[in-house]
């Protein structure tokens, strides 16, 4: 009995001895923080008040009574609706396309998934110079339906829409390499049988191709709506969250509060906000879609 409690004794310190260094780097790297951040969320610890002092639920509730929050909240919300749906169906029909071609396949592959290889920091200088009046090719289109010099990133009604643009071509040809290798997982044997039964294109699509994709479509969900609530690289270059908090961005607020303006409780109470709601969305959809999800 001593040696086979000896034996199993062994073999799970072992295992114990392999996962400690995980275990180490995740405690210390998201543990450790997340707990750190749920505590300062409870105090009052701004410029004013030096030391902690408990506010327990109060910064919530004062979130709700700070405009700039709600205007920078409904501006995520609006950005997330902006660029999740349409990326996701633009790299669908990219995958279609970079599937079925025959000749240049590999050009148009590379061609489509080229702009996520380009560094956020890159792609926003880029996008700066098309916006930029007088100069930029998407301004001089802008200025040439409108009949006047117009700024795209000046102006509060174009600004988050010039943003979403931008976030649209740079995440599509990453979404497109999961929809690709959906694709090629598939069969042939049932395009071959729908072709035989003279199924049409559009009812093959239906019926074949979209069904049998749906796990990639939850997964490349769930990732695009993260995306949409922690992209602030961009921010950085071309707005710096104007005009008039136009541009801001969940995430960005919550840096410029913490670090800009030292109200760390207020920070942390937004960063949990954050976690909660992308915890509250990714739910929804794992909970939501698996029911019409095919995984055979």
């Amino acid at each position: 009995m001593n040696s086979i409690w000896s034996e199993r004794l062994k073999r799970n310190s072992w295992g114990w001895g392999l996962l400690l260094p995980s275990l180490l780097i995740l405690g210390v790297f998201t543990y450790y923080p997340i707990l750190k951040t749920i505590w300062l969320s409870l105090f009052r610890l701004d410029l004013a008040t030096p030391v902690p002092v408990f506010n327990g639920f109060g910064n919530y509730a004062g979130l709700l009574e700070d405009p700039v929050f709600v205007k920078v909240f409904i501006n995520n919300v609006w950005f997330a609706l902006g660029t999740v749906p349409t990326s996701m169906a633009l790299a669908f029909v990219m995958a279609l396309f970079a599937d079925k071609a025959i000749r240049g396949k590999g050009l148009m592959r590379v061609a489509y998934f080229y702009p996520n290889m380009i560094p956020m920091i890159a792609v926003a200088n880029i996008w700066l110079f098309l916006y930029t009046p007088k100069f930029g090719l998407l301004a001089h289109v802008a200025s040439w339906f409108s009949q006047q010099e117009v700024s795209l990133l000046g102006q509060p009604k174009t600004v988050m829409a010039a943003l979403i643009v931008m976030i649209i071509w740079k995440e599509a040809g990453y979404f497109m390499i999961f929809y690709l290798a959906a694709l090629q997982q598939i069969p042939k044997d049932l395009y071959e049988s729908a072709s035989v039964d003279g199924v049409g294109m559009w009812k093959v699509l239906g019926r074949i191709t979209i069904p049998l994709t749906m796990p990639t479509t939850l997964f490349v969900a769930v990732v695009a709506v993260t995306n949409a609530f922690k992209l602030v690289d961009h921010l950085w270059i071309m707005t710096k969250g104007g005009p008039d908090n136009a541009s801001s961005l969940l995430l960005y607020y919550i840096y410029e509060t913490a670090f800009s303006y030292y109200d760390q409780g207020m920070g942390a109470a937004m960063t949990m906000v954050l976690v909660v709601l992308l915890l509250i969305v990714s739910s929804l959809q794992f909970f939501g879609w698996d029911r019409k999800i095919h995984y055979d």
